[in-house]
């Protein structure tokens, strides 16, 4: 049946009791094309009956549908035109695993991050009264994104701004790993008893608010929707479903599945080879660290994987570990908090979510110098996820935040240096960028710690500067050069945030003529435009690395470091070109 949906209007013609059937044939579609390219797969197959009820029942692109966590719309995406990416292996790649109005129509927002569908559905639904329209809007909202500040704050505004709105809580129990928080308590209260707890928060929002406990049979989805079809107040449908539903072993371990690498059908096995990360390495540096310090307080947001504290690792941290939710906000301004009070805080986040707490990282944490330490993960080209979870604009935020130093280590044993100097020290804020690949520090590590900028190799004439994972290529363009018989320097700057100026001033000013930056990360703004400014009224050329493309769509990673000339030939041609001049 799947291959003859090209869109919601066949799938009304299929009679209900084939529905199941259907369902059933997406499940089966979804786990072998994530088995094959990964993908989210546990979020999906929860959602599975829930979508298919929702485009059976209104009138999309009409009625205006609206996914949080939008990694939860590959089912959104089959039944919607798209099918052929999902059932055919050489088409696979053809969208991406968020919504995206690029695609289709039928995807209103581009959609990675979470905790905004309400707003943006608060801003549909507002919009539609003043022209004195008469579709529907709905929102979609779940995998831990409740505990997310803008949820609660557009819930708060719906229930003032009243009319047709219709608000789908998918409560699978879960964010990517287990739920935190007094939320999730009053969620858990509200299934024990089947939606008639006194203390019922969408309620006490003045919410009305209807509990679907088969959140996984779609014809009595079906019946719920279309019993509140026409409601003309704010709704809430809480509906219980099941992470992972229809594939055992996502349903044992929906963390694991929630996005995985390609795996083995039968038996659930990641086909992955795995090789030493950063994550083990940070985890194995915490789980001593917490027992030797008493203070140290790991925090996470919703996402303890990029450090690989899995359940029974956060089981054995205790109160030494602490999972805020999707509140990278909260989590910003608690550290701050535990570090005024004393703690010594350490908060791993992915750069594309820490984005979120601008405002507290600056006000909060660096205003006033508050030693916690933040751990900045998948800032690096290969470790990112398209237009939405890049972390390219990390270097241009963070900084440019004074007081906050922002280091970039090269190296496994710089990382860990810095890493247990943040942790002890008193007297700054500081941000660690996490590399990428795994390797030994070119030189031998100084019993102290300084972020002072280091020389990795002695040159003159021309000055080669790596941004941390940047390091590899750098030293690959710095051997070819040797080969054009020009000897150039290769810089460490180890902090990002802020110039060495005496280090450049003694070092770089004397003996170059030409500067070569070079960053994972936005130009404008960025590590090497601060160098470009620190030489500009020189007699020093300074070229800038990095990216310099509008970051709209999605991207290959060596596609992406090629067409912005980050390559050993592009930017050894470059320095050939202009050596002399």
């Amino acid at each position: 049946m799947l291959n003859e949906i090209k869109n919601p209007s066949e799938l009304k013609k299929i009679p209900s009791e084939k529905l199941p059937a259907l369902c059933k044939e997406i499940r089966q579609t979804l786990i072998q094309k994530i088995s094959t390219v990964g993908g989210h797969l546990a979020p999906n197959l929860g959602i599975v009956e829930l979508t298919t009820a929702l485009h059976y029942v209104f009138n999309a692109p009409v009625d205006k549908i609206v996914f949080d966590v939008s990694h939860q719309t590959y089912v959104h995406k089959m039944l919607t035109g798209r099918v052929q990416a999902f059932v055919d292996p050489a088409h696979y790649h053809d969208v991406n695993g968020f919504s995206n109005p690029a695609e289709s129509p039928y995807d209103l927002f581009t959609m990675g991050h979470t905790s905004t569908a309400l707003s943006l559905a608060c801003g549909l639904a507002k919009a539609r009264d003043l022209l004195k329209q008469a579709h529907h809007v709905i929102a979609i909202i779940g995998d831990g994104s409740l505990s997310g500040g803008q949820a609660y704050e557009a819930l708060n505004n719906i229930a003032e701004q009243g009319g047709k709105l219709l608000i789908i809580v998918n409560d699978n129990e879960m964010s990517i790993a287990e739920n935190h928080g007094g939320y999730y308590q009053n969620l858990a209260q509200l299934r024990a008893t089947n939606g008639k707890a006194t203390d019922n928060i969408f309620r006490a929002l003045g919410l009305d608010y209807i509990y679907e406990p088969n959140g996984n049979d779609v014809n009595a989805l079906i019946n719920t929707l279309q019993k509140v079809k026409d409601f003309d107040r704010p709704t809430v449908v809480h509906v219980h479903t099941k992470k992972g539903y229809g594939y055992e072993p996502a349903m044992q371990t929906p963390e694991n599945f929630h996005y995985c690498a390609p795996f083995d059908i039968a038996t659930g096995e990641v086909k992955a080879t795995h090789k030493v990360n950063y994550g083990q390495i940070t985890y194995e540096y915490l789980a001593q660290k917490i027992k030797q310090d008493p203070t140290a307080l790991i925090v996470t947001a919703a996402n303890p994987r990029p450090i690989c504290f899995d359940d029974s690792r956060r089981q054995q941290a205790g109160k030494q570990f602490v999972d805020v939710g999707i509140a990278e906000e909260h989590a910003v301004a608690m550290i701050a908090g535990a570090a005024k009070g004393g703690a010594h805080p350490i908060f791993a986040v992915q750069g594309s979510f820490l984005q979120r707490s601008f405002d507290q990282l600056h006000q909060d944490l660096a205003l006033d110098n508050n030693p916690a330490t933040l751990l900045v993960m998948g800032d690096h080209v290969h470790g990112m996820g398209g237009s939405t979870h890049n972390g390219f604009y990390d270097i241009v935020q963070l900084g440019n935040i004074p007081n906050l130093l922002y280091l970039a280590p090269i190296s496994k044993q710089q990382y860990l240096q810095m890493l247990e100097w943040s942790i002890q020290q008193t007297q700054h804020s500081v941000a660690i960028r996490v590399p990428d690949a795994v390797i030994d520090d070119p030189l031998p590590m100084n019993p102290t710690f300084s972020f002072n900028s280091r020389i990795i190799k002695h040159g003159q004439d021309v000055a080669i500067i790596a941004v941390g994972s940047m390091m590899p290529l750098a030293q690959q363009v710095v051997q070819e050069l040797s080969t054009h018989h020009i000897n150039a320097t290769l810089i460490d700057p180890v902090c990002v945030s802020q110039l060495d100026n005496k280090f450049f001033n003694e070092n770089i000013t004397p003996h170059h003529r030409l500067v070569i930056t070079m960053e994972e990360g936005a130009l404008a703004g960025g590590f090497g435009q601060k160098v470009a400014f620190y030489f500009g009224d020189s007699n020093i050329k300074v070229h800038n690395f990095g990216f310099s493309v509008g970051l709209t769509q999605d991207f290959e990673p060596d596609d992406l470091l090629a067409q912005n000339g980050l390559t050993v030939e592009n930017i050894t041609q470059y320095i050939l070109n202009n050596y002399a001049k």
